[in-house]
């Protein structure tokens, strides 16, 4: 049983704050400054470049991919960190699609993040053979999915909604017509259980900043099911995906097993302060976790309708048809996030209408959930919201 007081300790939280936002930057672990400030006096002070080897930097992205892996339902040696989330994204699409050259067809549903879909046009638009991406609603992607399609690209958990996708039921779908897929976990993983292995997918990518607390701009991670590891082609290759990045060959050569999913110089700040995280996650049971956030996410949902029916839920009501968020929709809905975050419950606007509002139990509680409401309900039926002030947008919302 995971013990989420002590969880909770670990974790910097600012005084008097409701941080409803974890989906979106999770906050700071305690032990992470310490760990990056003797990482940088240690290693990067003590032994300069020779940390690479001294140190083992070279290997930190598949060694804390390891550590992701258990968390995702991957085998070790499956999953490697490096490089940004729209990186792994395009580097798992493009792979993908070579598996499946005769078709030309990417599906995707329109709750997809942007960038995904941003990136998939992009890679459509550089390949210039008759590739195509067909976007459809959420819940009618299993009728999109036919002999013509070559790959699958889906968020497991819609990032407006919380929505959650069927991995297992579409990825047997999809392979049974012979479609590749590629499963964005930038809001699955660290929120609930993610089999991957199990559910047979090809692809997986996520990001480590938001559930996982690497920090903001922290590393993405890339996931390659063990029956394609040794043989896929890394379409976006890198000096550190080779066989032997100091050989220096002017041709590629891909590197054993996932690691030759390696790109760039990995980010050795933010593995380290994803490390001081994981030790965290160590103590955690994921179905542990993923039974608290529904408990706390359908208590806000019953206390917020109960006071406040000017909101319309925009998540699923089923518990287990939704990540670890839930949203409202409010016609004024960035003016009244503005107004909850002056008051100490911080949450989130998507455009356009959605306040949205992250429970992660490794530090929300019951309490937490009651105090949020309580201040939800006097911006919405005071109308705390209507100030000209909570208009004014931010380049962030």
């Amino acid at each position: 049983m995971t013990d989420f007081t002590k969880t909770r300790s670990l974790f910097h939280l600012p005084a008097g704050v409701v941080y409803l936002d974890g989906n979106s930057l999770g906050p700071l672990p305690k032990a992470a400054v310490d760990r990056v400030q003797r990482m940088m006096q240690d290693e990067w002070g003590e032994m300069l470049i020779s940390a690479w080897n001294r140190a083992d930097w070279v290997n930190q992205p598949s060694r804390v991919g390891d550590r992701i892996a258990r968390l995702i339902g991957a085998a070790p040696g499956t999953v490697v960190m490096g490089d940004t989330l729209t990186i792994k994204v395009y580097q798992a699409l493009a792979s993908a699609l070579e598996m499946n050259p005769e078709r030309r067809v990417i599906v995707s549903d329109s709750g997809n993040f942007p960038s995904d879909l941003y990136t998939a046009q992009g890679l459509i638009e550089s390949l210039g053979r008759g590739y195509e991406l067909r976007l459809c609603a959420p819940q009618a992607v299993e009728d999109h999915l036919s002999e013509e399609v070559a790959v699958l690209l889906l968020t497991e958990v819609d990032y407006k909604t919380g929505r959650l996708h069927d991995m297992k039921s579409l990825t047997a779908k999809a392979h049974a017509r012979g479609i590749v897929t590629v499963w964005d976990l930038a809001h699955s993983a660290g929120a609930l259980p993610v089999q991957l292995d199990e559910a047979g997918a090809d692809f997986a990518v996520g990001c480590s900043y938001k559930y996982l607390n690497s920090g903001p701009g922290g590393p993405a991670f890339i996931y390659v099911a063990p029956a394609l590891v040794d043989t896929v082609r890394p379409a976006l290759a890198g000096w550190l995906g080779h066989e032997d990045p100091f050989a220096f060959d002017l041709d590629y050569r891909p590197g054993k097993g996932i690691e030759r999913m390696r790109v760039g110089t990995p980010p050795v700040l933010q593995l380290t302060a994803l490390e001081a995280s994981l030790d965290i996650w160590d103590l955690v049971d994921m179905n542990d976790v993923r039974e608290k956030s529904i408990e706390l996410s359908d208590l806000f949902i019953e206390l917020v309708e109960a006071s406040c029916p000017d909101l319309s839920l925009a998540s699923p009501r089923a518990g287990r048809q939704r990540g670890s968020q839930v949203s409202f929709r409010f016609e004024q809905g960035y003016a009244a996030m503005q107004a909850l975050i002056e008051r100490g419950v911080i949450g989130d606007y998507r455009a356009p209408d959605i306040m949205r509002f992250g429970f992660t139990p490794l530090y929300i509680d019951a309490n937490d959930v009651r105090k949020a409401a309580a201040t939800i309900e006097q911006v919405m039926t005071g109308r705390l919201w209507d100030n000209e002030e909570y208009r004014q947008r931010s380049t962030v919302t």
